[in-house]
């Protein structure tokens, strides 16, 4: 890869990071190269983009020695951190900060940092239209990336600022995809009223920051949003009955509700799930499909999304799932 332009990728065996190193990797003659950063370089998941030509490096974002080891000689880094492995935004500011110093360190010349809004600057921690988590954040796994922003900006890393969206594959790995009520009909329960929830393929991620990178230094600096679909909990409703074949209800709750269900995290979602309710018009606004398309004309909807991985949503009581299909 001495010829490539490298592309140091962090968490490249999860969602994100997975999708960028896909997305290079499948352009065998742009000119990129990817090292693909693991904590577990013999996973299957390593091993398997070291097959299709990824150097795969270890490396952990709580060491910067490792990183900035990592980053050495990159064109460009991908950066990401991960809450729901451990459910502190402190933790996650940390680690920015690491990946920060190890970019500066190394001399990258583009960096996107996967990030998402600082809600307090919407909802002060003083405003009780929501409560306010962990003592000092509204939305803890936004507020995190989103003060996180401020490191790469002040040790001046060139960095893109990269807003994501609710990823469609959560309702296959997060528990978020039809349930059965009592009355035995399958509902998507989501505390959005008729407002729309921007969501996105994890893979378009991935084809979408490869486009920044081809992009050179247009994006340096800035904040881009991106989603490839902004439906209503109805809309999705309506998409997944229609896709899966079976009628599929919107169970519109109160955020209140949804705060209250109890599961990990649960308290955190329904704050987010309020924000993006309550300011759906920034929100949506910020995350415009017309630019998501420019940058990756293939993105998907959440219908097209739907014909691909629509049979990999777990049904209760699903003949597909109990004939092992």
């Amino acid at each position: 890869m001495a010829d490539k332009k490298i592309i140091a990728v962090v968490g490249a065996t999860g969602a994100q990071g997975g999708g960028v190193c896909r997305a290079i990797l499948s352009d065998k003659s742009g000119g990129y190269g990817v090292r693909a950063l693991t904590r577990n370089s013999l996973s299957g998941k390593a091993k398997e983009l070291k097959k299709l030509g990824a150097e795969v490096v270890t490396a952990d974002v709580d060491d910067v020695e490792s990183l900035k080891r990592a980053f050495h000689g990159a064109y460009g880094a991908f950066c990401v951190t991960f809450f729901w492995d451990h459910f502190s935004p402190e933790k996650e500011i940390a680690e920015a900060r690491n990946m920060a110093v190890a970019a500066k360190h190394a001399g990258v010349k583009h960096v996107i940092w996967s990030t998402l809004e600082d809600t307090r600057k919407w909802v002060p921690l003083d405003d009780n239209r929501m409560p306010t988590l962990n003592g000092k954040y509204k939305v803890p796994h936004f507020d995190g990336k989103g003060e996180a922003n401020q490191v790469f900006t002040e040790l001046g890393v060139p960095t893109t600022f990269l807003l994501t969206s609710f990823y469609w594959e959560n309702l296959i790995h997060s528990g978020m995809g039809p349930k059965k009520g009592a009355d035995g009909n399958l509902y998507i329960t989501l505390p959005m009223g008729d407002k729309k929830l921007p969501g996105i393929a994890s893979d378009d991620i991935g084809k979408c920051s490869y486009a920044i990178f081809r992009r050179g230094r247009e994006f340096t600096g800035k904040t881009v949003g991106i989603a490839g679909d902004h439906p209503t909990g109805a809309q999705m409703a309506a998409s997944l009955t229609k896709a899966l074949k079976q009628e599929v209800r919107y169970n519109d709750v109160s955020p209140d509700a949804y705060r209250g269900f109890g599961f990990p995290g649960a308290e955190d979602l329904g704050n987010m799930f309020q924000f993006k309710r309550d300011f759906e018009e920034t929100f949506c606004g910020a995350r415009s499909l017309d630019f998501s398309r420019e940058l990756n004309p293939s993105m998907l909807t959440f219908q097209s999304w739907l014909a691909g991985n629509g049979d990999r949503i777990p049904l209760e009581g699903d003949s597909r799932r109990a004939s092992g299909e």
